[in-house]
């Protein structure tokens, strides 16, 4: 039996607009719940109406591993430094060596020394999930710098240090032997293109030139494990669903700003996949997926127009399951739950 770690918080706030019914939260904390135990994996939930003020936690108090969903706070970094003239969105980035890493999109086959506009990068980043393009990002802004500004959006407790996707490869290849930081990303690029099992530790291991018994962790599940036990890259549900409040608020960046995060966050694109899918269709909805190794997570703001003022940010990761087609399967009925409690009631 799965432990239940869920609780409500609720504000006392008058409600506001067409209402929600007032026990909301824990009509949601009891169908996550059933659906947490009848699914694989553990699941973690953060639910917020900005119309009641009103929150639900389920487990999301607890520091979840971001995978892609990190890409928004980039994003807000990179905006807010455009906001304050430190950065232009037609600033030329270079492409480096080191930039490179496996991932979607196809940044990684462009040329060293392309150049690439911030607002080019940040739309592969956001729109294909580009790591190499968050990597050029992240590079420009500075590695400090930028988790200095993610403590800043999700509280200094909120949010674990976030690396670069080429040390993520590194710290995890790291499991497996030291001499991962050794590798050049072009080598990064060639193990991963190894299918993740025995395979993937066997293209390590030739590539760094190293025998079976130098290895430390012998599988990519073991290595997979003890990455994430050490807790890089992570944050509590809570605590981004706190960034995402403050960014449709208004809080954040400037208008013009926030209307170019709204694009590259797909507003007004309808796609069947996680929790889109299961909310009403043509449900207004900013969001960003992250997937890695047995770790899924779906993070957005539903109607987030208007200053927020009948937004609703959900926050969604699950763990310890199959990332793909079990994870799809869990984010997508957490998605029809959410829309079924708090949207058609209320339509």
């Amino acid at each position: 039996m799965k432990s239940l770690h869920a609780w409500v918080c609720s504000l006392s706030l008058s409600l506001a607009g067409p209402a929600l019914a007032a026990e909301w939260p824990q009509a949601l904390v009891d169908r996550l719940g059933e659906l947490d135990q009848k699914s694989p994996g553990t699941l973690g939930v953060y639910v917020k109406s900005l119309a009641d003020g009103q929150e639900m936690l389920y487990a999301a108090d607890r520091p979840w591993y971001l995978s892609s969903t990190v890409k928004v706070p980039i994003a807000i970094a990179v905006l807010e430094s455009v906001d304050d003239g430190d950065m232009t969105l037609d600033q030329p980035l270079t492409l480096q060596a080191e930039d490179k890493i496996d991932g979607s999109g196809d940044m990684v086959w462009k040329e060293n020394g392309s150049t690439h506009t911030v607002s080019e990068a940040m739309e592969a980043m956001l729109m294909q999930s580009d790591n190499t393009a968050a990597n050029m990002l992240i590079r420009a802004m500075g590695e400090r710098e930028f988790n200095r500004m993610a403590r800043d959006y999700m509280g200094r407790g909120g949010v674990s240090e976030l690396t670069t996707f080429t040390r993520i490869r590194q710290d995890i290849y790291g499991e497996l032997h030291p001499d991962a930081a050794k590798l050049t990303n072009e080598q990064l690029v060639e193990v991963a293109g190894s299918n993740i099992g025995p395979a993937r530790v066997n293209a390590f291991r030739r590539i760094a030139g190293l025998e079976e018994s130098d290895l430390n962790a012998k599988t990519m599940d073991e290595a997979y494990a003890n990455y994430y036990a050490k807790g890089a890259n992570m944050a509590t549900l809570q605590a981004y669903g706190g960034m995402l409040e403050e960014l449709v608020t208004g809080e954040l960046l400037t208008d013009e700003s926030r209307a170019h995060l709204y694009e590259y966050m797909k507003l007004g694109v309808e796609t069947d996949y996680r929790l889109q899918a299961g909310l009403p269709k043509g449900t207004p909805f900013i969001h960003k997926t992250g997937t890695q190794y047995e770790q899924a997570c779906h993070a957005g703001v539903i109607r987030p127009e208007d200053g927020g003022k009948e937004a609703i940010i959900v926050v969604a990761c699950a763990e310890d399951l199959d990332e793909a087609k079990e994870a799809e399967v869990l984010l997508r009925s957490v998605g029809e739950v959410v829309g079924e409690t708090m949207l058609t009631s209320a339509s």
